[in-house]
């Protein structure tokens, strides 16, 4: 495959709740053999944020859309838009496009079953997979639809959860006790991804 058809654009929340929910999607991703695109994986400041995804989303023939922050948690706290938004950008992509990204393919993620409903109503009818907030849930929603939709076959979701669970070991010995890190929860995205490579590189060689 070419890098187009390798790459995933990765429009979860990074919000440190959802952390843990981010790394695993990126581990399936990395697993399964995809590149996981994120706008963390820039941080030029003289390139606007919405260019930086628009790049992303032209390179990327899969989308994983996480629609959990959409709903507010506080009395007069604001909905956060932007992932809706970055959806909406990938799905015009999708629709209104010619060349290869007709062959565009969208995940969509909620938190809870047809919450989504009541904010975007214009998704009623679509196959959006609910986690419920649960790392093993939403590993299997991702495996589940890159078999479906470009592998037709691949490890089982309980075989990638072992794997992630074992990484996080890993990362643990490797951050904590060897690089003297206070928190694996402190390592900036990218280094996790890189950690991640550097893991399945050794674990293929097992």
């Amino acid at each position: 495959m070419d890098e187009f058809n390798k790459n995933i654009f990765v429009n979860c929340p990074f919000d440190d709740d959802y952390r843990q929910l981010l790394i695993a999607v990126i581990f399936v991703v990395k697993y399964l053999g995809f590149n996981p695109r994120l706008s963390l994986e820039r941080s030029d400041s003289g390139e606007t944020r919405i260019d930086k995804i628009l790049q992303l989303i032209l390179a990327s023939k899969f989308g994983i859309h996480d629609l959990s922050r959409i709903v507010s948690e506080n009395e007069n706290e604001y909905y956060r838009m932007n992932m809706p938004f970055e959806l909406g950008i990938d799905y015009g992509c999708q629709k209104l496009k010619d060349g290869q990204w007709k062959d565009k393919r969208i995940l969509i993620l909620e938190k809870e079953r047809y919450r989504y409903q009541a904010a975007l109503s214009d998704l009623s009818g679509s196959d959006i997979k609910n986690h419920d907030d649960d790392p093993l849930k939403l590993t299997k929603a991702v495996r589940d639809w890159l078999v479906t939709e470009e592998l037709n076959t691949g490890p089982s979701a309980n075989g990638i959860w072992q794997s992630f669970n074992d990484f996080n070991a890993y990362l643990y010995n490797k951050a904590v006790e060897e690089d003297g890190h206070d928190s694996i929860d402190e390592l900036p995205i990218p280094e996790v991804i890189h950690h991640i490579t550097s893991w399945l590189d050794d674990y293929s060689n097992t």
